[in-house]
């Protein structure tokens, strides 16, 4: 036991020392932290930021019906305690063509941003409308023009119907509707029982996140792993390391170094991320966008460790009985594609089915265990899976942890004293036969 924690101190330190290590956690330490202050950093640009929007229009005469909406719409922006669009007024410059030019040229002075031209009416007696700016998609100032514009067209139907003011604003006052994430049955055990809308559209940026790391952090620790081994095959130093070590002690002690290492760092990611969404001018940019961190699930933080933690043990497993039967370095990137193809098919299918949790595809990959530690999270995080689902998936997950790492155990021992080309499968299950696990 002892030689164990002396490999895994040993490969935490070399690791931890080292300068790619050093400055890959810089790096993504400035990038989580720009990621972070982002909804500031855009605020800071956004001159316009809380201000109205100026829309011009003109008094034309030649669009009587056009010019009574266009006042009817100053009038309901300016009875707004907050409003978003400040309707400018400009003269009649004789025809429409006219009025047009002088609108533009209000735009190019950035006395407005844009402004509304009226056609002539249809049968319904509505003019035409258009909305003309630089930008090319201006969609908070078109859909405030476009809901307003609905409630002026609806009032003034309504205005000659014989209803009361009261009765008016009941019928143009839209319904609220409370969306609700449940389990459809009493014993169904939902994981996500009972998520409102705004919490389901948290945590799907927080599982977004979640899964990266996860991702990342698979990625990253399996090939420290693989090359570590197989740099030392290289340079012939496991001949010597193997004299005073176990090969099962050499194994395992550097899985065990490595995801302490990957697990530090994930925890400095957390912390740097928690750090900076806590200062406070952050505030006031994630109210901007509707972020309220506060409803994020803490169970989720529970389950993407856990997830982490399995998930890490399977591949770490996979990459260290790869790197043993490597004896090149320059041949480790052949070797380790079919893992990686593995790892990348789980974040792809969660990648794509962000936006449908619930489809069979999700379904049945979150149990197959080279997925499930990205699919079953998915599901956890934005889904409602019955709890037993959960255990299932956890359970055959653990059963795929031990037999990957038994059979990586085989590999590993026969696999790190084999020099020259890549042993094939049958020259490899021949040489396993001989150690027993």
């Amino acid at each position: 036991m002892n030689k164990f924690w002396t490999v895994a101190g040993f490969t935490m330190k070399n690791k931890m020392k080292g300068k790619s290590f050093l400055i890959t956690t810089l790096i993504f330490v400035l990038v989580l932290s720009l990621g972070s202050n982002l909804p500031y950093i855009i605020s800071l640009f956004d001159k316009d930021n809380g201000k109205a929007t100026n829309v011009g229009y003109a008094i034309d005469a030649r669009t009587v019906e056009g010019t009574k909406i266009a006042e009817q719409l100053r009038a309901t922006y300016a009875g707004l305690e907050k409003p978003a669009i400040k309707m400018v007024e400009f003269p009649d410059a004789g025809s429409t063509e006219a009025n047009e030019k002088e609108l533009k040229k209000a735009i190019a002075e950035k006395k407005i941003k844009g402004y509304l031209l009226f056609g002539p009416a249809d049968a319904t007696g509505m003019p035409s409308i258009a909305y003309k700016s630089e930008k090319l998609n201006d969609h908070n100032t078109t859909q405030s023009l476009q809901q307003t514009i609905q409630i002026v067209k609806t009032d003034m139907i309504l205005k000659d119907s014989g209803l009361t003011a009261e009765q008016r604003t009941m019928l143009v006052t839209p319904v609220t509707l409370d969306v609700m994430q449940i389990a459809a049955t009493d014993g169904a055990g939902g994981v996500g029982n009972g998520k409102t809308e705004d919490q389901r559209g948290v945590d799907m940026g927080f599982v977004t996140f979640l899964l990266l790391l996860l991702f990342f952090g698979i990625m990253v620790s399996g090939q420290m792993i693989a090359s570590e081994i197989t740099a030392e095959k290289s340079s012939r130093v496991m001949e010597i390391i193997i004299t005073s070590v176990s090969p099962l002690t050499q194994m395992f002690g550097k899985i065990f170094g490595i995801f302490v290492v990957s697990l530090t760092q994930m925890v400095a990611y957390v912390v740097v991320v928690f750090i900076n969404i806590s200062l406070p001018h952050n505030d006031s940019a994630f109210q901007q966008y509707n972020i309220d961190l506060t409803k994020v699930d803490p169970l989720l933080l529970v389950y993407g460790l856990l997830f982490y933690v399995m998930g890490f043990l399977l591949y770490a497993s996979l990459f260290a009985a790869v790197g043993s039967i490597v004896s090149r370095t320059e041949d480790l990137g052949q070797a380790v594609m079919p893992i990686t193809l593995l790892s990348l098919a789980g974040f792809y299918i969660t990648t794509f089915s962000i936006s449908a949790p619930d489809t069979m595809l999700v379904k049945v990959t979150s149990f197959i265990p080279f997925f499930s530690p990205f699919v079953m999270l998915l599901r956890v995080g934005l889904a409602n899976p019955p709890f037993w689902q959960v255990i299932v998936s956890f359970g055959i997950l653990l059963v795929s942890i031990y037999a990957a790492g038994w059979l990586s155990a085989k590999i590993y021992r026969t696999g790190v004293l084999l020099y020259g080309k890549r042993p094939s499968w049958k020259e490899l299950r021949k040489a396993m036969k001989a150690y027993k696990i």
